[in-house]
């Protein structure tokens, strides 16, 4: 009876000390008490970014309608565009810091697959196969370091996990550069 008692004041406890926890900082909570191996995190810190880029680029590859009011900017409004102005608003209700600075790391992507996209065009290797070439790997990484997690197997690749880690990754940095979200 006692250890029932002593249970639920412990949830108390803990249910009292997370309602003053931002929501940012509770999925960064819970995104680091499933990733806690070392090789892991490595793997996160360069996979994470590459498969965030070579997806964002096969999104861009899908076809759009071409919209004649848009002009010479036919191409670069596509349905990759549609991702950045959901990430932005879903990253801004976190944390308007990270926001800002994965609108940037975006710009970035579009900046790589516009000129992937010039390449294509000079004769290149297409610019979505360039991305399934990158997209696989970093995909086939991530599980094997999602394997060597044995505490937490139910965060086994979760869609909210891949939402997360790019905002965690982006705030381990500005914690390292002491920028506060």
């Amino acid at each position: 009876m006692a250890a029932k008692a002593n249970t639920k004041q412990k949830a108390a406890v803990k249910a009292t000390a997370n309602i003053d926890e931002r929501l940012v900082d509770r999925y960064f909570r819970e995104y680091e008490e499933a990733h806690q191996d070392r090789v892991k995190k490595i793997i996160h810190c360069i996979c994470i970014p590459t498969l965030a880029f070579s997806l964002f680029g096969l999104i861009w590859a899908i076809p759009f309608p071409h919209l004649g009011f848009l002009g010479a900017y036919n191409g670069y409004f596509n349905w990759a565009s549609f991702v950045i102005a959901i990430a932005i608003y879903f990253y801004l209700k976190l944390s308007p810091i990270i926001s800002y600075f994965i609108l940037f790391i975006l710009l970035g992507f579009s900046y790589g697959i516009m000129e992937l996209v010039a390449w294509q065009q000079a004769g290149g290797m297409p610019m979505y196969l360039i991305c399934v070439i990158i997209f696989v790997p970093s995909l086939a990484v991530l599980r094997v370091g999602e394997r060597r997690e044995r505490k937490n197997p139910k965060t086994y690749m979760d869609i909210k996990s891949l939402v997360i880690a790019p905002a965690y990754l982006l705030n381990q940095l500005l914690n390292k550069l002491r920028i506060k979200n």
